[in-house]
């Protein structure tokens, strides 16, 4: 991995952290947009991948000869319908009472360019087990830290994923955004 230098089309600061777990060198670039519109019939847990993909076309043209890029997405997906990020405080009651005491799956999308324009693309999947929550913990949680920008409406890696995540079968940091190993394994 010596040698390249990277470059994180994302905005999310989780994103940022994780990969500055894997200790490369790297640069934030969240200067192109997309509009993130999903087929109406691509299955749910294809939408991280073709959103990843998405993202990442815009910086294709423009990278060195060095650089790598690294765009992602992730959605949470209860009953085969990915649920998103929540549209307000209210919103947020809504999905995190959906969630409760059920399993979830999480799912991120991640694509990685390179210059000659190929572009590499997987996707990772979390089940996440949830315990039952009242309606004070769901406002305790929602008044108390930010779940209007996380997808599923909570971040595990806050007070709600210790009092509430019972059980998880796969990357915990998959759940926070980015699955690093798997990441790891495809720069190396």
């Amino acid at each position: 991995m010596d040698g390249k230098r990277y470059v994180l089309a994302s905005g999310s600061p989780r994103r940022r952290e994780l990969l500055g777990m894997l200790d490369v060198e790297f640069r934030v670039d969240t200067s192109r947009s997309v509009d993130e519109v999903v087929p109406p019939t691509l299955p749910a847990a294809e939408v991280p991948a073709y959103l990843s993909r998405l993202k990442a076309q815009p910086y294709m043209a423009g990278l060195e000869p060095d650089e790598i890029l690294i765009t992602a997405d992730t959605v949470v997906i209860l009953d085969d319908r990915v649920i998103g990020k929540p549209k307000g405080a209210d919103d947020a009651r809504r999905i995190l009472r959906s969630l409760a005491g059920r399993t979830h799956r999480v799912v991120t999308g991640v694509s990685i360019g390179r210059p000659d324009g190929s572009l590499e693309t997987f996707s990772d999947t979390t089940e996440v087990d949830f315990d039952e929550l009242t309606d004070a913990d769901i406002d305790y949680y929602v008044e108390n830290y930010r779940p209007l920008d996380k997808a599923g409406a909570y971040g595990i890696q806050e007070w709600i994923g210790a009092a509430a995540v019972k059980g998880i079968r796969g990357s915990f940091y998959n759940v926070m955004g980015l699955p690093v190993h798997r990441l790891f394994l495809a720069l190396r």
